[in-house]
This record gives structure tokens, sequence and C-alpha cells, in this order.
């Protein structure tokens, strides 16, 4: 009868002791881990439970409401307790938080060539390979690949005057569908999702789709979704147990179809463009890698250039290109119809520099400062990617004192970065003015990184500047922008995906 009790004692005593040597390392502060799942429940606990736990709790001092936090919420409420720079445990491994603006650049800039690998997270691995440009390895194969995809898509008019009548066109399309609602409410999400793939596909696939086609379509729900359940619960366990992944039922099973459906997408217009390649005349991204790789081999230098590299790299663009952005604009659009007074302002300025009937330019950016703060103002309290991209420690270093050993995980939460009251005055509220100085022209702030920073800066930033500029101009030179009467306040803390979406919502436009 006393077997029992003593095995207890004996596991309690043994987890203790491991707990303790688990932070007796000199790596950063944190909540003491269990054994096996270390912190992990925290991160798995269904947000309903999430409320109730004593770190979500203390989020509703920073304006979080209890049960709706995301990880970011969650990470940052970890330094309110532990300081800015943090750690957990995930099973046996380490994670580390930077909360803070100065940890940031220390790791990702003055640190940068320990602070840029990725890590090796069974489910990435098993979507991209390691391959591509976002999850890849931090090394010679990584930048050889990025170096060639960012020069080929400025070849292709990124960050280039070129590229405006693309983007312009594609709201062409954005305001006749919105104009078929009249005064009816609507949600823009699609509409606004097409479009901005489809500036992505101009420069990859060098064509267009139209919304009304079905495999096009089908693709962005497909996308949408892949990015939604990847941070389920039950997906994250895959990163303990990779076999799961392989489950014949539920999402699981799902997520396998998806990424067959998507893979089948991709590799067929690949393989369109190699049947109907012309060295001399590329057409796209994708000409231009597949004659790249052509060359590549009749050299014999053993070059990491090949058909399956340019399918992650697609793949990549496609993603991370029209999530990003089609977020950003959704919530510039929310934003606008909360804040009236703002959007009569950024209304009146479109009016004086540009006018009723000419398209925006790129070249009005100078003369717009207002226009421009107000977008920045949205990309700072939303943070598309809150937490970055997940990056790794390729050897052991010193972080601000704290002993970091080689392969923690670490994560930028710029959510917290963009919030910090030792930075941003009132940083829950949304005040586009403090982008702006004493004569109203605009401020860059150093801190401001809602594309990262470092080797692993966004690739796109480029793109998603362009677009998010000359779209919402072109949006607002021809609508008000309201929510129903009837509608409820909406929550804007965020759907967390890969990327921080906003919660479905309506609007009302009315023609300027």
């Amino acid at each position: 009868p006393l077997l029992l009790p003593l095995l207890l004692g004996l596991a309690a005593l043994l987890g203790w002791g491991w707990r303790r040597r688990l932070r007796a390392r000199g790596i950063p502060p944190g909540p003491a881990p269990w054994p096996v799942v270390g912190n992990f429940g925290f991160v798995l606990l269904p947000p309903f439970l999430r409320g109730r736990t004593r770190l979500s709790r203390r989020a509703g001092a920073a304006g979080v409401e209890p049960g709706a936090a995301g990880p970011q919420l969650i990470l940052a409420d970890l330094a309110r307790v532990y300081g800015d720079v943090c750690s957990f445990f995930i099973g046996h491994y380490l994670v580390v938080v930077l909360n803070d603006f100065r940890s940031v650049r220390q790791a990702l800039v003055q640190q940068a060539d320990v602070f840029s690998d990725r890590p090796r997270v069974p489910l990435v691995s098993i979507l991209t390979k390691e391959k591509g440009i976002v999850f890849a390895r931090y090394g010679p194969v990584w930048r050889q690949q990025r170096k060639f995809s960012h020069s080929t898509l400025r070849h292709f008019g990124l960050g280039k005057l070129s590229l405006e009548p693309k983007i312009i066109e594609e709201f062409k399309y954005v305001k006749e569908e919105m104009q078929r609602h009249g005064d009816k409410p609507f949600s823009p999400f699609s509409v606004i999702n097409s479009a901005v793939s489809n500036v992505i596909c101009s420069l990859c696939f060098g064509q267009r789709f139209e919304s009304s086609n079905c495999e096009f379509k089908r693709m962005l729900d497909l996308m949408s979704r892949s990015l939604e359940i990847c941070l389920n619960s039950q997906l994250l366990l895959v990163n303990i147990c990779p076999w799961l992944y392989y489950l014949p039922f539920g999402l699981f099973r799902e997520l396998r179809q998806i990424e067959k459906d998507i893979t089948i997408f991709l590799k067929k217009i690949i393989r369109d463009h190699r049947e109907s390649l012309d060295v001399a005349n590329p057409r796209d991204f994708i000409d231009m890698y597949l004659a790249h790789a052509q060359e590549e081999r009749r050299s014999n230098s053993g070059s990491s250039f090949d058909e399956d590299y340019l399918f992650y790299i697609i793949g990549d663009l496609f993603f991370a290109g029209t999530d990003t952005t089609t977020n950003s604009l959704l919530w510039c659009l929310l934003y606008m119809a909360l804040n009236p007074d703002v959007q009569a302002k950024v209304h009146e300025e479109i009016e004086r520099v540009i006018g009723p009937d000419r398209a925006p330019s790129l070249t009005d950016k100078a003369q717009m400062p207002f226009t421009e703060a107000t977008i920045m103002e949205v990309q700072r309290l939303t943070v598309v990617v809150p937490l970055a991209i997940p990056h790794m420690t390729s050897e052991e270093t010193v972080l601000q004192g704290y002993r970091i050993p080689k392969g923690t995980l670490i994560l930028p939460n710029l959510w917290s970065v963009h919030r910090d009251p030792a930075i941003w005055e009132k940083p829950n509220d949304f005040d586009p003015n403090r982008f702006l100085d004493d004569q109203g022209q605009l401020i860059k702030k150093e801190t401001f990184i809602p594309f990262g920073i470092g080797k692993r800066v966004c690739m796109g930033e480029q793109l998603a500047k362009m677009e998010l500029f000359l779209m919402f101009v072109s949006l607002m030179q021809s609508f008000r922008f309201a929510l129903p009467e009837d509608s409820g306040k909406p929550i804007l803390t965020g759907r967390y995906g890969l990327t921080l979406a906003p919660h479905p919502f309506n609007l009302i436009i009315s023609k300027r």
C-alpha cells in the first residue's frame, strides 16, 4: 500500500530536480517547466481555458480582452513577469522571447550571423522540406536563392514605377466588385485577397486570374484555410510526434489534401512555363528562374537551382505575398470605418494632392504625409506577422548577459515592440499623428519594424509598401467606408494564424 505514494513522491522529486536543473544554466528567466511537456501546456490550452491562466488574467492590465489573447499577447505578458528577454520550454526545447526593440536589434542585426537560422520544426519541415526563402536554413544556398529571387523581382518591377499599372489595374476590379453591393453591407475579404494575390501572380506567373476563375478562388480558399489550421493545437502536436501528420482523419488528413491540391496547381504552372520557355524573352519570375537553372546545369556547378526549389520559392511568394498585404489592407479599411475623423483627413489630403480622377502614383507619397502616417499607424497596431517567423541560434552565444545555447528557438515579439509604452505614448491608441512632426512631415522611427529587421527581413517589403499605398489611396479616393449600424464593435485583437488577420466584418461604402 505504500508503493504508490513512494513512486509518486519519487516522480515529484525527480520532476522538481529536472525543473531546477533546466533553470540553472544561465538562460533567460521564465516559468519553471514540467517534465516531458515543458511549458507547452499554456500554448495548447484552448482560448476559453487560456483566459483562466494566471498569465492571461494579467493581460487585462494591458488592455487585452481576457480569453481573446493570442500567443503574441500571452508572450508580451510573460515579459511583464520575467523581463523583456525571457524563455519557456516546449518539451525540452528552449524558446527565448525578445519583447523589446533593444533585444530584437541586438539579436537580429548586431548578432545576425548567429540568430538568422530557422528552427527544425517537424510540421514546417514536412510542408516546406526546408527549402524556399521563408523557412530555408540560413547558409550559402539560402543566400544564393534569396539574392537571385530579389534581383529577379526587381527586374519585373519590384520597387519601381513600372509595377504601378498592374496594381492600379487590380484596383479597377476591386472597385467594380465593391460597387455591385450598392449601399448594402458586404465583406471585403475575398475581393481584397483576390486583388493582392493577382499582383503576385502577375510577377511570378505572368498572368492574372479572374475572380470568377474557380480554380484560382479555390486556391485562395485553401491557402487561407491552411494558414488557419497550421496553428491549431492538434496540428501543433505534430511537432512532438511527427507521425501524427499522416493520420487518416481530421485536420491531419485535411492539411495533407490541401498540400496536395496546392502542389498540383503550382507545379502545373511551372510545367506550362517549362514547355513554352523562351530563354531570350523571359515573361516572369518562373521563366527567369528556369532559364538560370538551365544555365547552371550547363556549367556543371552543382547548383541548388532546380524546379523543386523553384516550387517552394513560388509557394513562399504566393502565400506570404498574399496573406500579409491582404490583412494589412483589411485592417486599414476597418480602422478607417472606426475612425471617421482620420478618414476625413485622408480624404482631404487625397483631394488636395491627387484630385478625384487621376490614378495615384508612388511619386505622390512625399506630398501625402498624413496618409502615409495613417497606414503606418495601422501597421504598428496590427503587425500582421506579430511574432515574425521564428529564428534559431546556429551556435551558442550571449544576449544581454544571458546564455543562449545553440539550437534555441527565438521569437521576436514585434507586436510587443510596437506596443512598448517606453517608445510609444499611449501605445494602445490609434493616432497617426505620432508619425508626424510639428510641421506635419513624416517621422521615420527605427523602432517601427513591421517587416522585421536583419538578414531575414521580409523580401517583399518594397512590394507590400507599394501595394498598401496605391490600393489604400485608390480605395479612399473612390469611397467612404462605414460599419453597418447594427454591427457590434469589432474585436481588434485579431485572429492569429501565420499572420494576424482581422475578425470577419462587413462594410458599407458610399461614393465620393
